[in-house]
């Protein structure tokens, strides 16, 4: 019997890869932290350091048969990736961190400055593949000066970042046991964080897809790529309605928008992205 194929989405900036080839990356929650690789059908765990925290390591599995009847050449194209694996951030601050970092620029450019971020201001694990670092604490944040910013690339973000990490240590724990619609409503109060950055980062938390920003640039260019021949909205509202159509419930949603991305991503970040 021929195994079913699986497929790592890889959205996220934390995941690089090393030099033997292997997608990795750290998942830290305050002192407790894995190491997370891909062997091409599951993520491998080795715990770090703290306590076993279950959950942690946990992927969400999205299989092809939750497509949608979407266009045919579309889903024949995204149904050859089987199941999409995505690990949610372990921690909402590090959604928080990504969904601003990532906003505005590219994603290969997003990749590059999250690891300059991290590194630069980050707690540093020994890792299977060398240091690695965690994003740095709401209190790091709000202790950096403005120049701090401006030296990894960041000036962008010198009010944006400290306004959610300020907010986070207000209402941090309150907003993590939100569902995820309630979540982007909750972030969007948060001075500098806009629709798609609040989307981006409860789907990124929530591991719930059907929160994500849907007309988005990447998801509207890899639909394109996985389906030519299907005539696909220029506007991304117009694509957004258009996704929605043919994906009337949440799952669907999810699990058409996970598998578009995985498909334009091909399970693995392209460069390592880390210094």
């Amino acid at each position: 019997m021929t195994p079913t194929p699986t497929t790592l989405l890889t959205d996220h900036p934390a995941w690089t890869v090393d030099s033997d080839g292997t997608t990795c990356r750290l998942a830290a929650v305050g002192a407790d932290a894995w190491f997370l690789a891909w062997d091409g059908i599951a993520l491998v765990p080795t715990r770090l350091g703290g306590p076993d925290t279950e959950g942690v390591t946990a992927a969400v599995e999205t299989p092809a048969a939750d497509l949608p009847r979407a266009p045919r050449p579309l889903t024949d194209a995204l149904a050859g990736l089987g199941t999409v694996h995505r690990l949610a951030s372990p921690t909402l601050w590090e959604a928080i961190t990504s969904g601003l970092l990532r906003r505005i620029i590219r994603a290969p450019q997003a990749r590059a400055l999250y690891q300059r971020w991290i590194t630069a201001y980050g707690a540093a694990w020994d890792t299977p593949a060398g240091v690695m670092h965690a994003v740095p604490t709401p209190h790091e944040v709000l202790a950096l000066a403005e120049d701090q910013f401006t030296a990894v690339g960041a000036a962008l973000h010198r009010k944006a970042l400290p306004a959610a990490a300020a907010a986070y240590l207000e209402h941090g724990q309150e907003w993590a046991e939100l569902a995820p619609d309630d979540l982007v409503k909750r972030l969007q109060e948060v001075s500098g964080i806009g629709p798609w950055t609040a989307a981006c980062a409860a789907a990124d938390f929530t591991g719930d897809y059907s929160v994500y920003p849907h007309g988005d640039l990447a998801v509207r260019t890899w639909a394109r790529k996985a389906a030519p021949t299907v005539s696909l909205p220029e506007d991304p509202k117009g694509f957004e309605a258009a996704w929605g159509r043919w994906a009337p419930d949440r799952t669907q949603l999810h699990a058409l928008t996970t598998h578009t991305l995985a498909w334009g991503i091909h399970a693995r970040p392209p460069v390592s992205g880390r210094p």
